[in-house]
């Protein structure tokens, strides 16, 4: 079976349904068969290429209330090991951050791919990191298992920029409007952080459907 979660850096819910995959992953009998790879996808494409606190720039796309949502997300997260940082997290453009995920799978597979996203959702969530900043990836990759002069070499070079934009194309191009998105098998889509029960029933009925 081959999962393809579509998702973004910037997006809190991508990290709370990674963890509720996960742990479904993790109490499914056949997850040893279960491929897992994430897909590029960016909520705000246009965010500039210099980072700014999180909460002011929630608060000029939606209006006064973010303080609202982030605690109300924060408190979710906690069931799920997350340390939600709000009042230190940074927004900023997620293109290059992506760009490492697609050389991370691309080059070292799917388990490296989902250390690297890990990291970087914690960097962009939990420790006030900017994951714009080049050399912050380049230590997040080399953390996650990517070698650390391939790394600054791919950024530096520009190489995986369109094939990344090609895919966010693509997804938008299947009908990916939120994320995350899940997609199994290439023909079964569920949309949003769902509870680890949801996506354990969904990774059943998928694999009896394969038999």
């Amino acid at each position: 079976m081959k999962v393809e979660v579509y998702s973004d850096i910037a997006c809190p819910w991508c990290y709370i349904g990674k963890h509720r995959f996960e742990r479904a992953l993790s109490a499914f009998a056949g997850a040893a068969e279960v491929e897992v790879v994430y897909r590029p996808y960016q909520l705000d494409p246009g965010a500039p290429a210099t980072a700014s606190p999180h909460r002011e720039y929630l608060d000029r796309k939606f209006g006064p209330g973010s303080a609202q949502m982030d605690a109300r997300v924060a408190q979710i997260g906690r069931g799920e090991g997350i340390a939600f940082d709000f009042d230190h997290a940074l927004h900023v453009n997620t293109l290059d951050g992506h760009r490492l995920l697609r050389l991370a799978l691309t080059e070292y597979g799917p388990a490296v791919q989902s250390a690297l996203k890990e990291k970087l959702l914690a960097a962009r969530f939990a420790e006030g990191g900017d994951v714009g900043d080049r050399n912050q990836l380049i230590e997040a990759a080399a953390a996650a298992g990517v070698d650390r002069d391939r790394a600054r070499a791919y950024l530096d070079s520009g190489e995986g920029r369109e094939d990344v934009l090609d895919e966010i194309a693509e997804a938008r191009a299947r009908g990916v409007s939120s994320v995350p998105t899940f997609v199994f098998d290439g023909r079964w889509a569920v949309s949003g952080a769902q509870e680890t029960e949801v996506f354990l029933r969904v990774l059943e009925q998928v694999s009896a459907a394969g038999e």
